[in-house]
């Protein structure tokens, strides 16, 4: 099997440079989570500007809830 080699971003070449020497594995554990954290909270953030911007309340969340949107497949 043939596996595709994709170049590595600008992140991910910092990263390979910063880890270059040993990292404790608690160490490593806490890094994971911190960049967990970071991630979430981005996220969190985007939905809020959506909420925000698109004047969404709990009345749209279950519309949402109760809505059937899967794609209808003929049998």
């Amino acid at each position: 099997m043939t596996k595709i080699q994709a170049p590595l971003s600008e992140p991910q070449l910092e990263l390979l440079q910063m880890f270059a020497r040993p990292v404790d594995v608690a160490d490593w554990q806490n890094i994971k989570v911190i960049i967990t954290q970071y991630f979430a909270e981005k996220a969190i953030e985007e939905a809020n500007k959506i909420w925000d911007n698109e004047g969404w309340d709990n009345a749209k969340i279950q519309e949402l809830l109760s809505s059937h949107l899967r794609t209808p497949y003929k049998k």
